[in-house]
């Protein structure tokens, strides 16, 4: 893994376009090793302890799932940017479809074991559709290539304009699914049987993290310290505003006869509240979290912590700048260095592989381990994944890993467009 920088930057060195930014691999990394602990934490608790996963996940589904879908977006925004430096348009297009339809394909193969998981049951074809994490991120390949054809105005109104009505959207949907059979439709696609990051209201990270994204690149290509303090500056700004939306924003309910800002405590349906768990499935979180052994109930969910909520796309967005600037600011502009950085910066080269390959040894230990051993057993069993990825790239070349995959799908396709 090269840097961006070996030393600090001074005002007229030249960097190269082609070279990786480590703070973004850092960044998915971290994203990465928080999904990988969370997944753990949800199979290896035992009964008594497994409400910490409900609770902390409420907290911490930032670090997660959330920054990894914002990281993919913004990183094939400067993958295309910069090989447009080399290449035409055409094989550009050609090897972003192919990686997004690569990892779309794997993505299906998750939704009916998802399906099974949850207990509900589709014919087929129909289990194979459903809004999970490597389905997105696939998705989001494939369209954040046309979202950069739109000027950075364009697409931070349309990214805005999108989060804040997708509620509305979304709940007519749900209303009228079962009377009608077009909206049936409309809502199996848009929403899907498990929507973990439906198409509403998460089409609007590509266009928000395109923005960052050609911030990104452009700070890059200008190489200098100023820039990587301004770029630095930029994000920060922007990740308060956020984050200051995501609390105090009030979103209307269908009949505007509702208004919800970020911070209102919401309950499931189920239990009274408004926010409806086949619709926003992180609200499940608030059953897990009040099994606990302390006999505590609690009375709600804030709303910008329930996934997929307006308010929490906001808030999320923000604190996905936050994490990033402060990671560009140690690794890119400090140069921090240690083996805790060097291990979640590989992690993020092999992100692909770490999260298809876990789902293996999570059948291992179910419901076995208390809290007391957790943070011993999750820092071996990181270290176990870190070491079998190194071992299958550094002395097998990853043959067989989706980055090997995909490297030989671009492989041919320039080929073929050689020819």
């Amino acid at each position: 893994m090269s840097t961006i920088n070996e030393k600090y930057i001074d005002n007229n060195e030249e960097v190269s376009p082609t070279k990786r930014i480590a703070s973004i691999d850092f960044v998915k990394g971290l994203a990465l090793g928080f999904i990988i602990w969370a997944h753990a934490a949800l199979s290896w608790f035992d009964d008594d302890w497994r409400y910490m996963y409900g609770l902390l996940f409420t907290y911490l589904d930032i670090l997660g799932p959330s920054l990894f879908v914002f990281l993919s977006a913004l990183s094939v925004v400067f993958s295309i940017k910069r090989k447009k430096i080399a290449r035409s348009d055409k094989p550009i297009r050609n090897r972003i479809f192919t990686r997004g339809l690569a990892i779309i394909i794997i993505g299906t193969i998750f939704n009916p074991i998802s399906l099974f998981i949850e207990n509900k049951s589709l014919p087929f074809p129909a289990n194979l559709w459903g809004w999970n994490i490597l389905m997105f991120i696939g998705f989001s390949q494939i369209f954040s290539y046309y979202a950069l054809k739109f000027s950075k105005r364009t697409r931070a109104v349309s990214g805005f304009v999108i989060i804040f009505i997708s509620p509305w959207i979304r709940e007519v949907l749900f209303q009228f699914k079962d009377v009608n059979f077009g909206v049936n439709i409309l809502h199996f696609i848009i929403t899907s049987p498990l929507p973990q990051v439906p198409f509403l209201p998460w089409i609007a990270v590509c266009f928000i993290s395109t923005i960052f994204g050609e911030y990104l690149f452009e700070t890059m290509m200008k190489s200098t310290k100023e820039a990587y303090y301004r770029l630095f500056r930029k994000f920060v700004a922007y990740g308060i505003g956020l984050i200051l939306i995501g609390l105090f924003i009030w979103v209307p309910r269908l009949g505007l006869d509702q208004w919800e800002p970020g911070w209102a405590i919401l309950n499931p349906t189920s239990l009274g509240g408004t926010i409806v768990s086949s619709e926003y499935l992180h609200i499940n979180l608030l059953t897990i979290t009040n099994n606990n052994v302390i006999d505590y109930q609690f009375p709600g969910m804030l709303m910008f912590t329930i996934r997929s909520s307006a308010q929490n796309m906001y808030f999320n967005l923000g604190a996905s700048l936050i994490i990033i600037a402060v990671s560009f600011y140690y690794i890119d502009i400090k140069n921090k260095q240690n083996v805790f950085i060097k291990m979640l910066i590989f992690f993020g080269n092999v992100s692909l592989s770490l999260f298809l390959i876990q789902f293996m040894f999570l059948p291992l230990y179910l419901g076995q381990f208390p809290i007391t051993f957790a943070c011993f057993v999750f820092a071996a069993y990181s270290g176990f994944l870190g070491l079998l990825m190194y071992i299958w790239h550094k002395f097998f070349n990853g043959v067989g890993s989706p980055e090997w995959l995909m490297s030989k799908l671009g492989s041919r396709e320039k080929k073929k467009n050689n020819n």
